[in-house]
C-alpha cells in the first residue's frame, strides 16, 4: 500500500496539487482544500490546549457544518476518537452515549432554528457521567452559561470565519504547506530537530495513527440495545476509497449534496467519498425538500444518498414532475415498505434511484445495485461491494447452518478489509458477531444472485418461521397497505398456542373511521398464502420509532411486545 491511511490522507493529494479547488459548501460560501486545512490545524491546536490527548474519547454533538469535519479531523490527528452523537437524539439517548463511550470531553452548539439542544441537555442526569470532565460550546456568546451538566463550559474558538479572513488575506497560498508540509501542528516547538528525524517522527506518528479507533458510531437498535461500533482511521479512509471508485465519484461537473447528519455512516462516509474524489460536498444543517430542490438546481447536484421517507417526501411535497437534470444518482436504504411502489413513481420523474447496502458495522454505501437492472431489482437493497474482489459475501441457513446457494435466504455474512474492530467496551459481543474465518455476521436476511451480487430483505430478527418457511415481514406488509383503507403496516411473529404466527398492526388513511379487520384480512387472503395471513390486525394512531443519522427506524421490539399484552388481554 502506498499511501498512508490515517484520515488526513483521505484529502492530503489535493491539498498539494490543487489547494484551492473547493472543498466545501456553505450557505453559498465556497471552502477551498487550503482554507478547510487550516482550520483543522487551529483546531487542533486549540483542542491539545485545551487538554485533549491521544486516546480520549470526544462526544460531537452538533448538525451538519464545516466545523464538524474539521473536528473530525482534528482529533485524528491528536490521536482521540470523535464519539458521534445524533442531533435527533433525547435526553436518556443522549446520557446513554456519553455514559457508554466513556467520553472526557463534549463539544456542542445550544442554539439551533429546530433543535432545543438545551431543553435535551436539562434531562441528562450529570451523575451517570463519571468520565465527562469539560463541555466545549460552539456559537457561544454572553448568554453562554459557564456550567452546564454540573461541568465547566469553554468557548469554543476555531471559526470559519477567521480562518476565510486570514486566507483571504495571504498573499501566497501554498505558504501554509511549506510551513507544515504534513499538515501536522505541533503542540510543542520541534526545537533543534533535524530535517531526517522530523521525517522519521512523522511516519511515525502516521503508522501509529492508522490502527487508532477515530469515530465510534451509534447502532440503531431496532432489535437490540444500541452499541458503538468502532472504526479506525484505516477502516474508515480505506472504505471511502473504496466508495470514491466504486461508485465512479470525480467526474467533471460532480457534486454531492450531504442532506443526512456526518453523525451517521450514510452522511459522513459519502461526504468523504467525495472529498476524496475532489468532488465538491454541499452540506445542509437540516434536511427540507424545499431547500434541498434548491440546493440541488443551484449547485447542479450529481449525487444524494438518503433513505426511502427522504423520497416519499420530495414525492409529497412536489405532484409535478422535477427537472432535477444534473442528478446521476440518488442512492437510497428502504427503512419501510412499499419502496418499489414509490421508485416506479418517481424515476420516470426524474429521480435516478438504486438500491443501497450498508450498516454502521461494514459502513455505508457498502455495495449498491447495478443501473442496468429491471427497475424492481435495481431499488433492492445490496447489491455489488464498492470494495470489488476485496469484499467477499455469503449468506448461511440459520436453521442448518450451511451456506445457502443462490436464490436461498439465510443470514448475510460479509468479509472486507474495511470492517469495524469491535463494539466498544463489550468484548462479547463483539466476539459473537464474526465467524471463526472473519465474517462478520450482520443479523441480515438475504440472498445471492447468480451474478455474485446479493440483494437485503430485513433484519433476522424481524423475519418470521411460518407455516416451516423462513418469511419477510415486508411482504405480509406490502399486501397491507395496498388495502384501499390502509395507509401503512407493520407485522411482527409471535408465539400463539405454541405455534408461530404473523400479527400486524396498520395506520388507517381515515384515522376516526378505521376500516373492518375482518373484511381487511379477508381481501389479504386473496393475495397472500394461508399460513401468511395476519392472526390479529389493530389499528393504531402511530407505529414506535426510533431516531437514526438515517431516518426514523420502526422498533419491532416494541410492537411485538404491545402484540403480547394484547393477546394476553
Amino acid at each position: 500500500m502506498t499511501h498512508s491511511c490515517t484520515l488526513r490522507s483521505v484529502y492530503e493529494h489535493h491539498l498539494i496539487q490543487a489547494p484551492n479547488a473547493t472543498m466545501l459548501i456553505q450557505e453559498g460560501q465556497h471552502i477551498s482544500y487550503l482554507q478547510f486545512e487550516q482550520l483543522v490545524q487551529e483546531t487542533e491546536a486549540w483542542l491539545v490546549q485545551q487538554g485533549v490527548k491521544r486516546g480520549d474519547h470526544v462526544a460531537v454533538w452538533l448538525i451538519n457544518r464545516v466545523e464538524w469535519l474539521a473536528i473530525f479531523f482534528a482529533l485524528a490527528r491528536v490521536g482521540a476518537t470523535l464519539v458521534a452523537v445524533n442531533t435527533k437524539y433525547r435526553s436518556h439517548e443522549v446520557q446513554y452515549i456519553l455514559a457508554n463511550s466513556h467520553a472526557q470531553f463534549l463539544i456542542l452548539q445550544l442554539n439551533f432554528r429546530k433543535i432545543d439542544f438545551a431543553q435535551v441537555v436539562e434531562g441528562v442526569e450529570a451523575s451517570a457521567l463519571p468520565h465527562l470532565k469539560t463541555i466545549m460550546m460552539v456559537d457561544a456568546d454572553q448568554s453562554t452559561p459557564a456550567t452546564l451538566l454540573k461541568r465547566p463550559v469553554i468557548h469554543f474558538l476555531p471559526t470559519l470565519a477567521q480562518t476565510s479572513s486570514a486566507t483571504n488575506g495571504q498573499q501566497d497560498p501554498a505558504a501554509t504547506l511549506k510551513a507544515h508540509p504534513k499538515g501536522k501542528l505541533d503542540a510543542t516547538p520541534q526545537g533543534s530537530k533535524t530535517g531526517a528525524q522530523i521525517n522519521a517522527q512523522s511516519a511515525t506518528d502516521t503508522s501509529a495513527l492508522e490502527d487508532l479507533p477515530v469515530i465510534f458510531f451509534t447502532t440503531s437498535g431496532t432489535t437490540k440495545g444500541p452499541k458503538l461500533v468502532v472504526h479506525t482511521q484505516k477502516t474508515l479512509s480505506e472504505h471511502v476509497r473504496h466508495i470514491a471508485r466504486g461508485y465512479q465519484f470525480g467526474a467533471p461537473g460532480d457534486a454531492l449534496l450531504t442532506a443526512l447528519p456526518l453523525c451517521g455512516v450514510y452522511g459522513l462516509d459519502s461526504a468523504l467519498a467525495a472529498i476524496a474524489a475532489r468532488m465538491p460536498v454541499v452540506l445542509m444543517d437540516f434536511f427540507d425538500v424545499a431547500s434541498a430542490s434548491q440546493l440541488i438546481k443551484q449547485h447542479q447536484i450529481t449525487h444524494i444518498f438518503g433513505s426511502d421517507e427522504m423520497l416519499r417526501r420530495f414525492a409529497e411535497q412536489n405532484p409535478e414532475p422535477i427537472a432535477f437534470t444534473s442528478l446521476k444518482l440518488f442512492g437510497f436504504a428502504a427503512f419501510s415498505a412499499r419502496f418499489i411502489e414509490l421508485a416506479q413513481e418517481l424515476i420516470p420523474r426524474g429521480f435516478p434511484m438504486r438500491g443501497l447496502y450498508g450498516s454502521s458495522e461494514v459502513h455505508s454505501l457498502f455495495s449498491a445495485q447495478h443501473p442496468e437492472l429491471p427497475l424492481e431489482e435495481r431499488v433492492l437493497g445490496g447489491g455489488t461491494p464498492a470494495a470489488g474482489a476485496l469484499a467477499s459475501v455469503r449468506v448461511r441457513d440459520p436453521d442448518t447452518l450451511e451456506l445457502c446457494a443462490a436464490g436461498l435466504s439465510g443470514e448475510l455474512e460479509i468479509k472486507a478489509p474495511t470492517l469495524f474492530k469491535g463494539y466498544f467496551n463489550n468484548p462479547e459481543a463483539t466476539a459473537q458477531a464474526f465467524t471463526e474465518d472473519g465474517y462478520f455476521k450482520t443479523g441480515d436476511l438475504g440472498y445471492l444472485r447468480g451474478d455474485g451480487s446479493f440483494v437485503y430483505q430485513s433484519r433476522m430478527g424481524d423475519t418470521m418461521r411460518l407455516g416451516g418457511f423462513l418469511v419477510d415481514p415486508t411482504e405480509i406488509e406490502d399486501v397491507l397497505a395496498a388495502q384501499p383503507d390502509i395507509e401503512s403496516a407493520q407485522v411482527v411473529g409471535v408465539e400463539i398456542n405454541g405455534q408461530p404466527r404473523a400479527v400486524a398492526f396498520a395506520i388507517a388513511k381515515n384515522k376516526q373511521c378505521p376500516p373492518d379487520t375482518r373484511a381487511t384480512l379477508k381481501g389479504v387472503a386473496k393475495t397472500l398464502a394461508a399460513f401468511k395471513i395476519p392472526a390479529h390486525l389493530w389499528f393504531v394512531d402511530e407505529f414506535p420509532t426510533t431516531a437514526s443519522a438515517n431516518g426514523q427506524k420502526f422498533q419491532r421490539v416494541k410492537l411485538r411486545e404491545l402484540a403480547l399484552e394484547k393477546l394476553a388481554t
